[in-house]
């Protein structure tokens, strides 16, 4: 079977997959959808104690958990918000939290962050291990990442999956990785290397293990 035209980032966003306005982009902090639920981690208590704390959420959808959080955190507190589209129902927005209409994949900060938090965005980006590696430059010395990661959207260049080489190269390099919950973690900010070269993206890979239509990240590997 011949392999499926490989896209790039500008491409790849400009497909039906990725520019999809049905994902949920509802959630708070905590309860049933919230960034609680899905990542397993208390924002508030991780952030509590700074006298400016700093969070930056990517693919954030509306922003409602920052939302949220700008209402409980110090004046100091700094919030930014990253989406491909941003906040599709115009709200005020809080003094301390700044949203950003980007792409995540060219995307960078000028600060560093206390938490970096990605909730199922991950999977309609092109060059997922790339983001990874750049998040945790992001991160201050005792900052946190968060996100959902399906090892088995990483294929080589023949489309065979590179899953059990990317887990590896990122348990390597200091993520930890849960199976189990599709969460990967990082604590303290570094510079990260990945042995992978990126391709291309294919938008029409099909459903990933949350039920919906997501992106398979192509690489050249060891």
């Amino acid at each position: 079977m011949p392999e499926p035209p490989l896209l790039s980032s500008p491409d790849l966003e400009r497909s039906s997959v990725v520019a999809n306005n049905t994902m949920n982009r509802e959630r708070g902090l905590t309860g049933v959808n919230s960034y609680a639920r899905e990542l397993g981690i208390d924002v508030l208590a991780h952030l509590a104690g700074r006298p400016a704390p700093a969070w930056l959420d990517l693919c954030s959808g509306e922003g409602r958990a920052l939302r949220e959080a700008a209402a409980v955190l110090p004046a100091g507190a700094v919030l930014t918000a990253v989406d491909l589209v941003g906040p599709l129902v115009p709200r005020p927005v809080p003094p301390a939290l700044e949203e950003i209409v980007a792409s995540v994949s060219s995307w960078a900060p000028t600060r560093t962050y206390d938490l970096v938090t990605c909730v199922h965005g991950l999977h309609y980006v092109g060059d997922q291990l790339g983001l990874l590696a750049r998040a945790a430059s992001w991160l201050t010395e005792d900052g946190l990442l968060a996100a959902h990661f399906d090892p088995e959207s990483i294929r080589r260049a023949d489309g065979a999956t590179a899953a059990k080489a990317a887990v590896s190269a990122l348990r390597a390099a200091g993520y930890a990785y849960s199976s189990r919950h599709h969460r990967l973690t990082l604590g303290g900010g570094r510079a990260v290397s990945l042995p992978f070269h990126y391709l291309g993206a294919d938008p029409t890979a099909g459903p990933n293990y949350t039920g919906q239509p997501a992106v398979a990240s192509y690489y050249t590997s060891p």
